[in-house]
């Protein structure tokens, strides 16, 4: 079974910052690497808001923490199992959109990838994904 990892939750394991990243270092830890996965669509997230950022920044110690990030995203999805944003996902997305699930396009194209692997999503964001049918999400955050 594979397991996706959420934005939120890459986040928290990036940032290091403890007591949360300990806890979901653990949870991931007990599975073995082949079974952790992201998205496509999750890089797209982080990398458009370190792109906003990096835009944004005026100053030379704003633009070094961008590029500083930027790389350490590269460096992070280089090494994990990415899954595509491909035809099956986009055929979920499609009949998710016609059922009118209500969350943000992004969050549907996750869920989508989900549903097309029969992966389990896990994310913080439970609110919205459990509007999504026949999606599997936990949060191992807590």
């Amino acid at each position: 079974m594979a397991f996706i990892l959420d934005t939120d939750l890459i986040s928290i394991l990036q940032s290091e910052s403890r007591p949360a990243s300990d806890r979901l270092s653990a949870r991931v830890s007990a599975h073995p690497s082949a079974e952790i996965c992201t998205t496509i669509v999750n890089f797209q997230e982080q990398v458009n808001g370190w792109l906003a950022y990096l835009n944004r920044s005026r100053s030379e110690q704003q633009i070094l923490l961008a590029y500083e990030q930027l790389g350490k995203i590269l460096d992070y999805y280089r090494k994990s199992h990415v899954f595509p944003f491909d035809g099956a996902a986009q055929l979920r997305f499609t009949g998710l959109r016609r059922q009118r699930v209500c969350i943000g396009t992004l969050d549907l194209r996750i869920a989508s990838i989900a549903l097309a692997t029969g992966s389990t999503l896990l994310s913080r964001n439970l609110s919205d994904f459990r509007k999504v049918p026949d999606l599997t999400v936990e949060d191992w955050s807590a």
